[in-house]
């Protein structure tokens, strides 16, 4: 009996955890910012004007992006991607995963080129690194490496994982001259395999134990700390001051 009582507090505070975890995404749903309709083929993908002109910028550079995920999971997720351009490079190089690539038997990894600021069809997205020069021409070295090693070439799913934002995850784990804090809504970034528990933060400044990406606790000193449950990340960030929150990201005084 006092075990079966103790399995129902549990299971209470597991529900009300939740519930209050799902706030964020409710008000992003209910106030329109998520819109539950929308045609991808007529959402704008004009660039967003944040990249610096490649044919008249010699030096390298190394950018990431996070913009809202289309339609009713941008009131959860963010979608991520890198973009690389070399010394004297005449255009940009854009990595990222999506689901539609890999149904067309292309595999799990998109790459384009041209503005790697685009609108991520209607949502305007945010610079989340940019770096210049020899560190950007060294952490190109080690993009692509880490590209080439991407263990879910083949998979795709959009919860828990693998989908853009483990993509993206996997490359800062792999290249320490990027630091980058992915936010709380890039939702996929803890997913580390069915097999592996442990890893770096993706920012490569603390650990991180996950299970299947939909539970587990990361510490970092750009991230903070943070704790995933079914995959929404709650938390708070000391460096930044801030409150890592599903469907809002961060929230500074």
């Amino acid at each position: 009996m006092i075990i079966l009582r103790r399995l129902g507090v549990l299971t209470l505070i597991i529900i009300l955890s939740i519930t209050v975890l799902l706030l964020g995404p409710a008000y992003y749903l209910m106030s329109g910012r998520a819109p539950m309709e929308g045609d991808w083929s007529t959402a704008t993908r004009q660039s967003a004007a944040i990249a610096p002109e490649a044919g008249k910028t010699p030096e390298a550079i190394v950018q990431i992006y996070a913009a809202r995920a289309f339609r009713w999971r941008g009131a959860f997720a963010v979608h991520s991607w890198i973009a690389i351009k070399p010394p004297n490079a005449p255009h940009y190089t854009t990595f990222e995963v999506v689901r539609w690539h890999i149904e067309n038997g292309n595999g799990a990894i998109r790459v384009h080129e041209g503005d790697p600021d685009r609108y991520w069809y209607g949502a305007k997205p945010a610079l989340l690194a940019d770096i210049r020069g020899t560190k950007a021409e060294n952490a190109i070295n080690k993009i692509m490496k880490a590209i080439e090693h991407y263990p879910y070439k083949g998979a795709y799913r959009t919860w828990p994982g693998p989908n853009s934002n483990t993509f993206t995850a996997h490359i800062l784990r792999q290249v320490p001259e990027l630091k980058v804090d992915l936010p709380s809504t890039a939702i996929g970034k803890d997913f580390l395999g069915n097999t592996k528990v442990f890893a770096r933060a993706p920012s490569r400044t603390g650990f991180q134990f996950s299970l299947y990406g939909v539970f587990g606790i990361l510490v970092a000193l750009e991230e903070g700390i943070e704790i995933n449950l079914a995959g929404l990340s709650a938390g708070i960030d000391l460096g930044d001051l801030a409150l890592r929150l599903p469907g809002f990201g961060a929230i500074k005084p």
